[in-house]
């Protein structure tokens, strides 16, 4: 297939997306918070006020105090498309990541970094890979722009399997897709052995980290793949403030790799696409360690309850260090999903080795008490 031929997919697809073609529902399945099982395909799901969701790794907490003032603060700014805005925080994130402005993109929320690389990658033809299951966007652009998505299982602990993805890097693998911690499984690959793997994979193919789920790690232990682009390796991250900031509904997140990469990816970004609300409660967010500290100190609480749980239902699971848990699914899925919205609750399923699998987002304390509860009704 021709460069032109690729791109004229790509202006399609991005047409698609953005209202210009009719989307249909097939796709907006594989391209929003994929994979969707089978179960998922025939139910959906009637969300109001009263819903307590956990199917979207949301944060319940935020934003914070210091992100809600910053908004207030800003309002006279929100007439004016945030040009010299998304500047001036480009130079902050580039002084607190030690590069520079030109190493990073800003992006509304990571999964525009996912589409944006997924496009660009796919347009040059091989392959993508990944562990499965883990979140899926990037992969989900590149196939539908005719690139190969090579998936690698994740291991009986629910962890990447270091080896194997390492002897499935091809001769045209374009880039390896790492998401640590990992989204369904919560899992992750320890500190420094995530960077040396992820500098010796960087010698054959570009890695791409997504680190969506970091800062639920102890700040001790949050080791960012950051560190390797800094080096001039071919190394990519993604950063979101979606997640323990508790802004995914304003969208911001940003892109970290080598500037040529950057200008690479940028070009098929839709501007001015940022918006000035998000902007102002990212940068209040970005050094507010005590809301971090708070997300992190109650997510843990609830997430201890609730594997607690599973394990006296005697049902498997990885060790999960985030704010979501994947276990085999007690039922058939469908069932699942239409008896636990019925009592109130949110949460996904996932098909994974011919089973279907909960995903379920930790919210509350409180919140997962009274799932437990209904969640025993509906199983049994």
């Amino acid at each position: 297939m021709s460069k032109n031929i690729n791109r004229r997919d790509w202006f399609k697809s991005t047409l698609a997306l953005t209202g210009g073609l009719t989307v249909s529902s097939s796709l907006v399945s594989q391209l929003l918070a994929a994979p969707v099982s089978v179960a998922e395909e025939s139910f959906t799901p009637l969300l109001n006020g009263k819903t307590v969701r956990l199917g979207s790794n949301e944060n319940p907490y935020g934003p914070s105090a210091l992100a809600r003032k910053a908004i207030a603060d800003a309002m006279n700014e929100f007439n004016r498309y945030a040009f010299e805005p998304v500047q001036e925080f480009k130079k902050v994130l580039a002084e607190k990541e030690g590069v520079s402005p030109d190493h990073i993109l800003v992006v509304n929320g990571s999964s525009e970094t996912l589409c944006l690389t997924g496009m660009a990658l796919a347009l040059e033809g091989g392959a993508v890979l990944s562990a499965f299951p883990t979140f899926r966007s990037l992969m989900d652009y590149a196939e539908k722009l005719h690139a190969r998505w090579d998936r690698v299982d994740v291991d009986d602990y629910h962890k990447h399997d270091l080896d194997a993805l390492a002897t499935a890097v091809k001769p045209d693998t374009r880039l390896m897709f790492l998401c640590n911690p990992n989204n369904p499984t919560g899992t992750i690959i320890e500190g420094q052995k995530y960077l040396d793997f992820c500098a010796e994979m960087s010698k054959k193919t570009l890695v791409f980290s997504d680190e969506a789920y970091l800062e639920f790690l102890e700040p001790d232990e949050q080791r960012s793949a950051i560190e390797l682009v800094r080096k001039g390796q071919n190394v990519m991250v993604s950063r979101t403030f979606s997640k323990v900031y508790g802004l995914a509904g304003l969208r911001l997140g940003y892109a970290i790799g080598q500037p040529e990469l950057i200008r690479k990816i940028s070009q098929y970004q839709m501007g001015p696409a940022i918006n000035q609300a998000g902007l102002a409660a990212a940068k209040a967010s970005l050094n507010d360690k005590a809301f971090a500290t708070l997300t992190r100190t109650k997510n843990n609480e609830a997430l201890n309850f609730f594997q607690q749980y599973l394990d006296k239902k005697g049902w498997f699971h990885g060790k999960s260090r985030t704010n979501c848990v994947l276990f085999p699914a007690p039922k058939d899925g469908r069932t699942i999903l239409a008896e636990t919205m019925k009592r109130g609750f949110q949460i996904r399923v996932w098909d994974y080795q011919g089973k279907e699998w909960c995903r379920v987002s930790i919210g509350t304390l409180d919140e997962m008490k009274a799932f437990v509860k209904a969640f025993d009704e509906v199983v049994g």
